[in-house]
């Protein structure tokens, strides 16, 4: 392997340290962060985000409230749910993990959090904020990304970074931060999406590549520059009948291939995911502060 393996592990634990400390300065205020994690339906993967995020919670010193529904649980009573915990002084963040079920609106319910409880950073109000480039809570994964890069010493200023994948959730944030001027951005993006004839053609000039396209081992060695470096956003649940269940976890990216020509990769799991989860709770932490300078 001659790729830098960049470990999200440590550098997410790293935030962490740095989160508990002022967790404990907040709480000899008379504050304690608190985070509601609202969970509808029986979809394994996000219970399992959800005991994440909640373990990271107790381990930080932030209160962690999981709320769980049933599958049919009705929008107007997930919308009212909603509605109490913006009323709440004791919960600072609000989290409606999604998939929700097909009989929900998902965006209804990203509107009805209050923007200044709304720590994932999906609230239009809040998006609208991070492109005028005064951001409240920047998205959490968007973020994380950002932060891997720069804490791991691969600034992206002044270099060339292809995105792929254009989604509401990663593509079109993290391109958007990336571009804009500040210590962690300044980068010329390029975003490539399904409509890009020859995506290749745009990869093999990236100095940053960031995969989040949703398409299992998509990115191939042939695809990328020698010395790239290469974030690896997806999550794909592929069959393998060698693993205990049947099923492993694969990236966007052909981990195999890609990290004999890179500079530096990210592996999954133990890349992104893990800051996602950082950089939620820096987010709560904020919320709990009331820290918004635009308010």
């Amino acid at each position: 392997m001659n790729a830098v393996l960049i470990d999200g592990k440590k550098i997410a634990g790293d935030i962490k340290s740095e989160i508990q400390k002022e967790v404990l300065k907040l709480k000899s205020s008379g504050v304690t962060p608190g985070l509601a994690t609202v969970l509808v339906g029986d979809n394994p993967a996000s219970h399992q985000y959800v005991n994440m995020k909640v373990k990271a919670c107790q381990e930080l010193g932030i209160f962690s409230e999981k709320i769980v529904k049933p599958n049919d649980f009705p929008q107007s009573e997930l919308l009212s749910l909603i509605d109490s915990l913006n009323r709440r002084d004791d919960i600072h963040g609000i989290l409606v993990q999604s998939p929700l079920p097909d009989h929900i609106d998902e965006g209804k319910a990203i509107l009805r959090i209050s923007p200044t409880k709304d720590v994932d950073g999906f609230h239009p109000i809040n998006q609208g904020l991070m492109l005028a480039g005064k951001p409240r809570f920047l998205p959490a994964t968007p973020f994380g990304i950002v932060e891997l890069l720069y804490r791991s010493g691969y600034n992206p200023s002044g270099k060339h970074v292809v995105v792929l994948g254009r989604g509401y959730l990663v593509g079109r944030p993290v391109a958007a931060l990336l571009a804009m001027k500040w210590e962690k951005g300044n980068a010329t993006v390029t975003v490539c999406h399904t409509g890009t004839p020859n995506i290749s053609h745009f990869t093999k000039q990236a100095d940053i590549i960031i995969a989040a396209i949703g398409q299992p081992r998509y990115l191939k060695a042939d695809m990328v520059k020698p010395g790239a470096v290469v974030i690896d956003v997806g999550t794909n649940r592929i069959a393998d009948p060698t693993h205990p269940k049947g099923l492993r976890t694969v990236g966007d990216v052909d981990f195999d291939s890609v990290k004999e020509i890179a500079g530096a990769i990210t592996p999954v799991p133990g890349g992104v995911g893990p800051m996602t989860i950082a950089m939620l709770l820096t987010n709560t932490l904020k919320a709990a502060r009331k820290d918004f300078a635009y308010d």
